[in-house]
């Protein structure tokens, strides 16, 4: 089987499914278990220092063969989406795809629709693989750890290629918000980075959404129901109209483009207390305080309607549009561009609407851009990947690691 493909499905039988309400790093055991499995095998291919800590996060290095070139660091994450399960998984490989539906073998209900999918018919002839449909596949980002894996493979393999050091990064809890919490930008000392975490081929996405998350606590007034007139608030009916009032066209469904959103992304509780979390997104960053301000309006008019009634709004800091700060730094895009050239793909520039481990990165001091590795309809059982475009990230990462090494001072 082919080495890069052999990787893939074994790293996607690994459940590691993130969790939002976990006390603790990483989120779920699983995500500990691939990253042994992990630095176990960069062990076997002879990498340097390589290591995991107690968080999940796996390091190492793939030592340069050109003096002075600069260092330089590829990163994906472990962790696949809560959205869908990820236990279980059955990889299904399709080869020579034949340009039509796909039905799921596990769930007769999940079809892969050739009119609903982009891109889809295009692919024609290849090799995909998905899930059987009852759960999600896990491409997004096992897709990017088995690319990283066998370009690093290749490279210790193959000392004809010249290229400077490069640092390989597997992180966690990427899918919640926490994939760069413990990397350590000075301690990698790169003077860039790249993660592998987008879609289809030759995509480079260098700007993203700057992002807050909100946490909305109401509490009601809690009484036995037989007792409750006049007395009872209801926290489950002032959060169904706190939700109610916020603009149906700022929602994630009536959004494109470069347009941001409020995203409403879990409603949990009872009739005493509900929590809702909220995603703030937009490529403006001075447009997250004014969607801060449309969240405590609706507080202050739901707690007016609801005497008793007490709503709290926390906002929090996530990531910010990492397109300033690539602007700074342009060799990091302009090689990429020149990578993927000359392997013979013409790149597309994308406004990512919504944020990668590189939105952080960047912010905190290392130009990191996204880099697509054949990962599509991600976050659901409807997932799939593209072995011939995993192939081409490949190939990409390896001309990239030689181009780095070019720029050795003479």
């Amino acid at each position: 089987m082919d080495e890069l493909l052999d990787r893939f499905c074994r790293y996607v039988k690994v459940e590691t499914t993130s969790a939002h309400d976990a006390v603790g790093c990483p989120s779920t055991p699983g995500q500990l278990e691939l990253g042994r499995l992990i630095a176990e095998e960069l062990r076997g291919l002879g990498l340097a220092d390589v290591g995991i800590d107690e968080y999940g996060l796996v390091t190492a290095t793939v030592p340069g063969n050109v003096e002075g070139a600069p260092t330089i660091a590829w990163l994906a994450h472990l962790d696949t989406s809560p959205d869908a399960s990820g236990k279980g998984v059955q990889p299904t490989i399709h080869r020579n795809y034949d340009g039509q539906d796909i039905a799921l073998a596990g769930d007769p209900s999940k079809v892969i629709r050739v009119a609903e999918t982009d891109g889809l018919s295009e692919l024609a002839g290849k090799t995909l693989i998905t899930s059987d449909g009852t759960t999600l596949l896990g491409a997004d980002d096992k897709a990017g750890a088995a690319v990283i894996m066998t370009a690093a493979a290749t490279l210790m393999g193959d000392a004809a290629i010249e290229h400077g050091p490069i640092r390989v990064v597997f992180t966690v809890d990427e899918e919640i918000g926490q994939g760069t919490d413990r990397v350590d930008v000075a301690k990698l000392d790169a003077t860039c980075a790249y993660t592998l975490d987008g879609v289809g081929e030759g995509l480079i996405e260098n700007e993203t959404f700057s992002a807050d998350m909100a946490t909305v606590t109401i509490t009601g007034v809690s009484i036995h129901p037989g007792l409750a007139y006049g007395k009872m608030v209801n926290a489950i009916r002032v959060a169904s109209e706190f939700v109610d009032r916020l603009p149906r066209d700022m929602a994630p469904e009536t959004t494109e483009g470069r347009d941001g959103f409020l995203h409403v992304h879990t409603f949990e509780g009872n009739a005493s207390q509900v929590k809702l979390q909220i995603l703030l997104r937009s490529f403006v960053t001075g447009e997250l305080e004014t969607q801060a301000g449309i969240l405590r309006d609706a507080a202050k008019a739901v707690t007016d309607a609801h005497p008793g009634a007490d709503v709290q709004v926390r906002i929090k800091r996530s990531y910010r549009n990492m397109a300033d700060s690539l602007a700074r730094a342009p060799r990091t895009t302009a090689l990429a561009v020149q990578a993927f050239q000359n392997i013979g793909v013409e790149p597309t520039f994308s406004s990512l609407r919504g944020g990668t481990d590189g939105a952080r990165l960047t912010e905190a001091g290392l130009p990191t851009p996204n880099l697509s590795t054949g990962m599509h309809n991600f976050h659901s059982p409807l997932e799939f990947a593209c072995l011939e475009e995993m192939q081409t990230a490949v190939k990409m990462l390896l001309e990239l690691a030689r181009l780095w090494g070019a720029q050795a001072p003479a």
